[in-house]
């Protein structure tokens, strides 16, 4: 029964220090995430731009299909790492929330646990 106890109490103790960590990190994330997101469209903007200029000059047929196929990739991989970063921006909140809501809830249950145990 003890042991039940302490490693219940621990896990409320490491709780309460993940929260402690966790703010400063969600933090941060909220505000780097729409810098991020500026930078990735406009770099992804102007990567997509070279690669059809080069799609347009290539003279070979080779050449043309790797070209569509570079581009392909890059439309694919902006579009993936844009997708990424604003379902992290609409997660992020939500999480945070659940955490703490779920600390409290978890603190609850120990404080009546060790009041029928007793």
């Amino acid at each position: 029964m003890c042991n039940g106890l302490l490693s219940t109490g621990a896990f409320i103790m490491l709780a309460e220090q993940f929260s402690g960590v966790a703010t400063p990190i969600v933090e941060m994330l909220n505000n780097i995430l729409a810098p991020l997101i500026m930078i990735v469209g406009a770099l992804g903007a102007i990567w997509c731009v070279l690669l059809g200029v080069k799609l347009a000059k290539a003279d070979e047929p080779q050449e043309r299909e790797k070209a569509k196929m570079a581009l392909k990739n890059a439309i694919a991989g902006y579009l993936l790492i844009f997708i990424l970063v604003v379902v992290l921006r609409l997660t992020i909140g939500p999480l945070y929330q659940w955490m703490q809501n779920n600390k409290s809830t978890l603190s609850g249950s120990i404080t009546t646990e060790q009041t029928y145990r007793a």
